[in-house]
């Protein structure tokens, strides 16, 4: 079986599809560009006739963005980095569906990261959930409906958020609990889940913890005071995390 991954280059700029052209043909010896589309028209042709592994696709260009493309092929069998300038899009969005993306302007440190990591789900063969993952949280308006997906050592999982009660950090991992009364360590720190789901209806409530305001049933008052979950779980909050959490109340409910 060839090392060689075959990879094209979805963008409308041709100023960027050279430059990361360059980029992987000097930095990233075992990837081989094998064709560049400047639409999405002409990407999906490309897709059927060279089966690449890989496509490093744009986010925003004519006929359409990027996910409209992966929603029209047939099978995703491929893998995806994506590329684009919108740095708080990109992190909300993929992070959610452990997606990779490159920020412009590209950095040759990020694309052979993201290269090494592409490479391992390719031995694993699982881009198509996360990939459908991504999909479905970019047509979903109401947060709870949105999927995560969590890396597990031997691959990961999919889990809608109206399935997450709370989080609890455990040194540089994440306890996932579940409202089926299940749980499951996560392997990434909570502060990173603190910044991923932040903006969709979950609160850091104290160092350790961070619960799914859709499940709080009641706080009690006191220096930092304490919340109660609809499954009758208590937690306590932070003095410092206290005001937070008003907030995050107060915008959840209204």
């Amino acid at each position: 079986m060839s090392n060689i991954i075959t990879a094209l280059i979805v963008d409308d700029e041709q100023d960027s599809r050279e430059l990361l052209r360059s980029y992987v043909t000097k930095y990233c010896k075992d990837i081989k560009i094998i064709g560049e589309s400047e639409n999405i028209i002409k990407a999906q042709d490309q897709i059927k006739s060279l089966s690449p592994q890989l496509l490093f696709l744009d986010i925003e260009m004519p006929h359409g963005n990027a996910f409209d493309l992966l929603e029209q092929v047939d099978v995703v069998d491929f893998e995806v980095i994506f590329i684009t300038a919108f740095s708080q899009y990109a992190i909300k969005a993929f992070n959610l569906s452990a997606a990779h993306y490159l920020l412009k302007p590209l950095s040759i440190e990020q694309l052979q990261d993201a290269v090494v990591t592409v490479r391992k789900n390719i031995n694993q063969k699982n881009g198509y959930e996360r990939m459908q993952a991504l999909i479905h949280n970019t047509r979903q308006d109401n947060s709870q409906d949105r999927k995560l997906v969590l890396p597990l050592m031997e691959g990961f999982d999919v889990v809608k958020m109206s399935d997450i009660l709370y989080c609890v950090a455990e040194d540089n991992f994440t306890v996932f609990y579940y409202n089926d009364g299940s749980n499951q360590m996560i392997c990434r720190s909570l502060k990173f889940y603190d910044g991923v789901l932040s903006d969709y209806g979950f609160c850091r409530i104290h160092r350790s913890y961070m619960i799914n305001l859709h499940y709080l049933k009641r706080y009690n008052k006191g220096k930092g005071g304490s919340v109660i979950l609809e499954n009758g779980k208590e937690l306590s909050v932070a003095t410092t995390r206290k005001s937070e959490l008003m907030k995050c109340i107060n915008e959840w409910v209204g």
